[in-house]
């Protein structure tokens, strides 16, 4: 029996590839191993999205390609966005890489691997496969995929180009996975895409996130379910009320913003001014006061200017969102943003970036110290000792937020929930004992 590893690199989206495609291998007779030494086929899903990512994908490719200097039988299987994007380059300069295959067409990789051709890259509008899926996320939670690809064509993103337009899953085939999911026991369902809040509007004509909400929320052994990726532009009351009256659906929304500057929105190509991500902030606090709002900002972006960069830290003190990723810009080829005038140093860009997040790590401290003392429902997550565990709140979504520390006299079962009393708050976590 052959043995397959796989790297993921990059977002969640990503994430739920690699699950597909190491169901069909499986399917197929593989055996996935966790060690890509004992493996015969490694399988590299990569991220292209900005210059970090990038070369974390170059690395793990030559990593791979060192280990099949040991093992000539190796083979290398280079997919996801740096293969759709650098097919070429990667073929010239990489020999190692037996097989290069594109976000579009990864559904055939069984197929693939016994081929004689190496790269397979044409269809990036390709329907989503409907397959099986082989968890590598804790039991207890998963991501769900909407849509792939993404009609918003942002200035500095190539996501577009590499994953294709905007394509929708049906609304039963989503609601018949996360059956599945939970009836193997997932708790938490995450509903990922590029824009989650478009979902539907290339299949059903309109926005359809509040109608699968309703749905999703009717499979009784989920107890949370959290939102990924709402561009602010699809916040709509309906969604707003759907989420408010809700017992499953968690009081978090992760919202790319960007900016709050209205001339880099725009330059951006961002759909939305300062004064409607205001507005949106406000109606969401409106229906659910203790929401926890995240956002992603990019800085140093062309012609961002030095009072546009004043204006987005006097945004995150006011608006003290519950948690913040910024970014430095990255000049992406093949992308509008990247032959625009005004192109800033990257030393300055690290300046700016130092700056907002000093701001908004004395946001987020702030933010943490009004839990003190109240009760948090958590779902464990790990034992990293005897008595302290790690778990998550409605605050943290895995791996892009802060934890819960737990302590706790009596033993804890990961993937259970419980319910925790805050004693302590750091930057970004929190710290709470549990009494039975």
């Amino acid at each position: 029996m052959k043995k397959v590893y796989f790297l993921t690199l990059g977002c969640p989206k990503n994430t739920v590839d690699s699950e597909n495609m190491a169901y069909m291998l499986q399917k197929r007779g593989y055996a996935i191993v966790f060690e890509a030494e004992e493996a015969d086929l490694i399988v590299i899903n990569t991220c292209s999205f900005i210059k970090d990512a990038k070369e974390e994908s170059v690395d793990a490719i030559l990593q791979a390609a060192a280990l099949k200097k040991e093992n000539e039988n190796l083979k290398i299987v280079v997919c996801g966005c740096l293969a759709q994007r650098y097919a070429k380059e990667l073929e010239r300069e990489v020999p190692e890489a037996d097989i290069i295959v594109g976000t579009g067409e990864f559904y055939d990789l069984a197929d693939i691997i016994d081929s004689a051709t190496k790269v397979h890259t044409a269809d990036i509008d390709r329907s989503i496969v409907e397959t099986g899926r082989l968890l590598s996320t804790p039991s207890h939670y998963a991501y769900i995929k909407l849509a792939e690809g993404c009609d918003k064509h942002c200035t500095y993103c190539i996501i577009p180009k590499i994953r294709g337009r905007q394509r929708s899953r049906k609304f039963e085939d989503i609601v018949s996975e996360a059956t599945t999911l939970a009836e193997g026991g997932v708790k938490e369902l995450i509903l990922i895409a590029q824009d989650t809040g478009e979902y539907g509007t290339d299949l059903y004509g309109e926005r359809a996130l509040s109608k699968l909400l309703v749905e999703l929320e009717k499979i009784e052994p989920i107890r949370w379910i959290r939102l990924l990726y709402v561009y602010p532009e699809t916040i709509e009351d309906r969604l707003v009320e759907v989420m408010s009256k809700s017992n499953k659906i968690l009081s978090y929304i992760d919202i790319p913003f960007q900016h709050c500057n209205d001339d880099v929105l725009k330059a951006m190509g961002r759909h939305t001014t300062k004064a409607e991500i205001v507005e949106v902030i406000h109606k969401l606090r409106a229906k659910m006061p203790e929401i926890a709002i995240r956002s992603t900002f990019i800085t140093g972006f062309p012609g961002e200017s030095s009072q546009a960069v004043e204006e987005l830290g006097e945004f995150l003190k006011e608006m003290k969102l519950a948690r913040v990723g910024i970014f430095t810009y990255s000049k992406e080829e093949g992308t509008p943003a990247a032959k625009m005038k005004g192109q800033i140093r990257q030393s300055e860009k690290q300046k700016r970036y130092d700056r907002l997040m000093a701001i908004q790590t004395e946001v987020s401290d702030s933010n943490l110290e009004k839990y003190l003392d109240r009760e948090l429902e958590v779902l464990i997550e790990e034992e990293t000792e005897d008595g302290v565990y790690i778990g998550r709140s409605r605050l943290d979504a895995p791996e892009i937020d802060g934890v819960v520390y737990v302590y706790s006299d009596t033993p804890l079962s990961v993937g259970s929930f419980y319910t925790v009393t805050v004693d302590d708050s750091m930057e970004h976590d929190l710290i709470a004992k549990y009494t039975a």
